[in-house]
């Protein structure tokens, strides 16, 4: 039986411009939360367009997906 290599079981995405390796099965959830934040802490989007925090857990990432997360600002 073959031994699965880094590049069958990983891709490559940009988080916040910066290349990042996430398993190939990655939701933007399980990102956030492998990064250590909280939902509050951080909204998500995904190749330019906002991804909603109910959303994230059904939004798997593809290679090359540019994942920006930022502070959500409300104002008035």
């Amino acid at each position: 039986m073959k031994a699965q290599t880094e590049t069958e079981t990983t891709i490559e995405i940009q988080l916040d411009g910066q290349p990042r390796r996430v398993d190939e099965h990655c939701s933007l959830q399980q990102l956030v939360e492998e990064l250590g934040l909280q939902p509050p802490d951080a909204a998500t989007a995904v190749n330019g367009r906002f991804v909603p925090r109910a959303a994230r857990g059904d939004h798997r990432l593809q290679p090359g997906d540019s994942v920006l997360l930022f502070r959500a600002i409300v104002g008035g």
